[in-house]
């Protein structure tokens, strides 16, 4: 068998995200199978010294790094989606340095068909750059066929484009583990519970939930909200509203912020909660969602056109709605947990790494 060099140019735990996640299910695999795989984390938490990953200190720094790899025979595996200007510079970089060195990277582009700079309408003047960014590569892997028709848009290929959908049957294996006296304490309060993964940008609708949370905190004195993930990914202004927010509406009690939580500890949380709150539309397949949907725990997420089947939907920027389907659920729930249908959970980590080694 020939070994592979795999380098991963991607945003890597911790923090915990939905891509991140995936990558470090991914390094594994390859590891597994004998192959080399370096993660060059892009992430919040790139500064920080780990032997699962290399540091990016600058920007020289990653161009330093990429150029490094790709001299010593590394294929870059390069993530990004359309949600970033500077994500997208940083992608490219890669690809350029990459192919000068003769190797043929390969991109996975993350998230859902509508995002900032995605479609090729959102962004018309950034048309040239994402050609660019989605002809290089030997292959893209996307999440689904409705995204590959979108990069297709662009004038690429749809023989190099892959949907292979992020959720894959390893997300599922944890172990029930103790949450912390913070956290712990917060559950036997409040015995409701709904959990919410949430990012800090406007994008993830913080105030529109907060606002329909402080509905639901009248109507059901033991509801209560979780708020896990806002470690990284932050807009300050987007932090500073929403602590206003829970101030002035009286929720500070009511709502617990968890800046992250490992795989063991989420998928713990999430069991133990009344509902899980998926508040962007632009996540595309969400893990997170299937991840609930799997364990039967109810799920009330903005629409986004792709939600799996069993999920209570509601419209984005709309509190009154979020409110209304969060009642709804917490009234009904255990009716609505059993009317959950089994998620489809594949391994497709497994076709992901043939697509890479082939």
């Amino acid at each position: 068998m020939t070994h592979k060099k795999i380098l991963q140019i991607t945003a890597y735990p911790p923090p915990r995200c939905g891509w991140g996640v995936r990558v470090q299910y991914l390094k594994r695999r390859l590891e597994h199978l004998g192959h080399a795989c370096v993660v060059l984390n892009t992430g919040p938490g790139r500064t920080i010294p780990s032997d699962e990953y290399e540091t990016v200190m600058s920007g020289w720094d990653y161009l330093r790094k990429v150029w490094r790899f790709s001299r010593d025979d590394f294929v870059a595996h390069v993530h990004t989606n359309g949600k970033s200007l500077q994500g997208l510079l940083l992608a490219l970089i890669a690809e350029v340095v990459n192919v000068l060195w003769g190797k043929r990277c390969f991109l996975t582009f993350h998230a859902g068909e509508d995002q900032k700079y995605f479609p090729r309408h959102r962004a018309p003047l950034l048309v040239p750059l994402f050609w660019m960014l989605f002809a290089i590569p030997r292959h893209i892997i996307c999440n689904n066929t409705a995204v590959k028709t979108r990069i297709a848009e662009y004038g690429v290929s749809p023989a190099k484009i892959a949907p292979i959908p992020a959720f894959s049957r390893q997300y599922l294996q944890f172990e029930h583990v103790g949450l912390g006296d913070t956290i712990e304490e917060f559950y036997t309060r409040f015995p409701s519970v709904l959990f919410c993964y949430i990012h800090l940008q406007a994008t993830y609708h913080a105030d529109v939930l907060v606002d329909a949370f402080a509905e639901v905190a009248r109507e059901r004195p033991t509801a209560g909200l979780v708020l896990c993930g806002v470690m990284g990914h932050r807009e300050e202004t987007v932090w500073r509203d929403l602590q206003e927010r829970m101030t002035r509406l009286d929720l500070r009690d009511r709502i617990l912020v968890v800046h992250d939580l490992d795989h063991d500890g989420f998928l713990t949380a999430l069991s133990r909660s009344k509902a899980y709150v998926r508040t962007t539309p632009a996540d595309g397949v969400s893990s997170s969602v299937l991840e609930a949907l799997a364990l039967r725990v109810p799920v009330v997420a903005a629409e986004n056109g792709a939600r799996p089947a069993g999920t209570v939907t509601y419209e984005a920027t709309n509190a009154r709605a979020l409110s209304a389907r969060l009642l709804e659920v917490l009234d009904q729930r255990d009716a609505i947990a059993a009317a959950i249908p089994a998620p489809l959970i594949a391994d497709t980590l497994e076709d992901e790494a043939q697509l890479l080694l082939a």
